[in-house]
């Protein structure tokens, strides 16, 4: 039984836990640019949404400064990818930032002024 030397890591480029850059590399290579751009906006809508309280741990999570930053991080992700992304993506991805935004100004106690709440620079306004 050989055991691994003190002075050797887990974190040693030859360790069978370090992560293959190589490999990861040549995964993401092989990623379309729509796939990363869909990825990451449903990534912000779940964290979102875990912010504004909307699972099933409710206001165990519920931090509306964060939500407000991770709903304008995928309204601007949105504006900016749209001519990127076909309609079959960018119109569900649109539907789910609208919810979010008006999730947020339910939440809110005092609601902002249209125009005014997270991703509405990039949205317009957004009425329920």
């Amino acid at each position: 039984m050989s055991e691994t030397p003190q002075n050797e890591s887990a974190d040693s480029p030859d360790s069978p836990d370090s992560p293959d850059f190589d490999a990861m590399t040549r995964d993401i290579a092989e990623v379309p640019a729509v796939e990363v751009i869909v990825t990451v906006a449903v990534n912000l809508m779940s964290a979102a949404a875990v912010k504004l309280g909307l699972t099933e741990e409710g206001d165990k999570y519920k931090d509306l400064d964060e939500a407000r930053k991770l709903v304008h991080a995928l309204a601007g992700l949105l504006d900016a990818g749209a001519t990127e992304v076909s309609s079959f993506h960018a119109a569900p991805l649109r539907d789910g930032l609208k919810s979010l935004q008006l999730a947020f100004r339910e939440a809110s106690v005092v609601p902002d002024e249209p125009g005014q709440g997270p991703g509405e620079k990039y949205t317009g306004p957004v009425y329920g």
